[in-house]
């Protein structure tokens, strides 16, 4: 009989490129403390390559987990169970995420939810005759900026650099032709800082 099912939430997720030896796999498992083996449970569990479960200083039940995208994909998460991981926690996974990342020669591609500029991927603009992107054609954009944030994937308390970013993306879609007049004030008067 099977026990009861764990939710995974993802806290912290660090997407990264580049090539690892078995040798530097074994290192990275040794660093984070790593049971070698993919976890059995959550969301992409069958790239999963190793993990370790653990409880933070506010009583969050987590999962450190490296999983494998590609030939050369690297995802490093930090998952929660359903008690939100303490701010502290996720913040020292972030340096941690990063260090090992820069340590191992790998390339960064974003980090969610980003803290910092460089931790957003940004999407190269497409051909100019694309189709229009799925924001455009399933959401009417509101009046309110607010209202914008998480539509793009971001919280309210995101950093104002990471929110600039995410704009200038958003205002390069087709959808931003029909974007409510207030919206597009708002958006301007956030990216001149008034």
């Amino acid at each position: 009989m099977k026990g009861p099912v764990i939710m995974l939430w993802p806290a912290l997720r660090a997407l990264s490129h580049g090539e690892l030896t078995d040798e530097q796999l074994g290192r990275l498992r040794d660093t984070f403390r790593l049971t070698a083996g993919p976890r059995t449970e959550g969301p992409g569990a069958a790239q999963s390559l190793a993990h370790r479960s653990f409880t933070d200083d506010a009583g969050a039940r987590l999962l450190l987990d490296l999983a494998r995208t590609g030939e050369t994909g690297w995802v490093f998460t930090l998952f929660h169970t359903g008690q939100p991981a303490a701010v502290g926690t996720v913040e020292a996974h972030r340096v941690l995420f990063r260090e090992a990342i820069d340590h191992l020669g790998l390339t960064l591609i974003e980090i969610t939810p980003a803290a910092t500029a460089d931790e957003v991927l940004v999407t190269a603009p497409g051909p100019a005759r694309a189709p229009e992107s799925a924001l455009g054609a399933h959401w009417a954009l509101p009046a309110e900026l607010e209202r914008v944030w998480s539509h793009v994937g971001l919280l309210p308390d995101s950093p104002p650099e990471v929110k600039a970013i995410k704009l200038r993306e958003l205002m390069l879609t087709p959808a931003w032709a029909s974007a409510p007049e207030p919206l597009q004030r708002q958006a301007e008067d956030f990216l001149s800082g008034r």
